[in-house]
């Protein structure tokens, strides 16, 4: 059986730098045996942002795709906090927020892009949480999509 962190390498994906925080918050936070980790948005590898509003600049495909970078950046955050995604011993929620059009309606689909993320690197029993996928009327720096969530480590 494969680690979580040899399962992402065989992914072949790039990451992007783990997020500064955009105001006065923490990135991640260690709280007994969880890691909550704030809201990430769509950062590239080079550091630029995905933007625009699913339903009008990106289709329902271009969403999933800017929600599993967001669990990229996510991914690069957890690494830079906990050292190994082999630390995680589980996904216990996603909270997906979408910008889009007030008659989009596929929100779950565009988060599935970074659930099946999770569910690659982590499996299905442990990478797949509950979840909530919404959509907003705007999201900072006109991003498509935001994603927070919590984890519980391992031997925490």
């Amino acid at each position: 059986m494969s680690t979580a962190d040899e399962r992402f390498a065989a992914l072949g994906l790039e990451l992007p730098p783990a997020p500064k925080p955009m105001g006065v918050y923490k990135p991640a936070l260690i709280e007994g045996a969880y890691l909550y980790v704030s809201g990430h948005g769509t950062m590239k590898p080079d550091g630029t942002m995905i933007v625009g509003k699913v339903g009008q600049d990106l289709d329902a495909d271009a969403g999933k795709l800017a929600a599993r970078q967001v669990g990229l950046s996510m991914i690069a955050t957890i690494k830079a906090t906990v050292g190994s995604l082999d630390r995680i011993e589980r996904v216990v929620k996603v909270l997906g927020m979408v910008w889009a059009t007030p008659e989009f309606d596929r929100h779950p689909f565009v988060i599935n892009g970074c659930s099946e993320l999770f569910s690659a690197i982590w499996g299905e029993e442990k990478g797949v949480g509950v979840r909530s996928a919404v959509g907003m009327g705007s999201l900072p720096g006109n991003i498509p999509v935001e994603i927070e969530a919590l984890f519980r480590l391992k031997d925490a």
